[in-house]
């Protein structure tokens, strides 16, 4: 039988990760996070995870250094960083 479940998660109680991110909803597979007010930094290190991520940029600008690849993102952007893929977001 298939998995009906569903997950709502307010951003306004979710848990916080150690690089300030909110942990939204996530599955088996996926997981988003939410990142709000950054200030641009110097690079973070690189990570991989064992699920796809997905993102949402709300306003401003990042990069997004995914293996050998850049990719700018802008507001109204959204991304998936595949399963096990090193990347960095600036």
């Amino acid at each position: 039988m298939a998995d009906k479940s569903i997950t709502k998660v307010s951003s306004l109680h979710a848990p916080r990760g150690r690089g300030g991110q909110k942990y939204l909803a996530s599955g088996t597979v996926v997981s988003m996070r939410l990142w709000e007010r950054e200030e641009p930094t110097e690079a973070k290190p690189k990570t991989s995870r064992d699920y796809e991520t997905v993102g949402f940029l709300i306003e401003g600008k990042a990069e997004l250094h995914i293996e050998d690849q850049l990719v700018l993102l802008e507001k109204g952007d959204s991304w998936v960083v595949p399963k096990g893929a090193s990347t960095l977001i600036k």
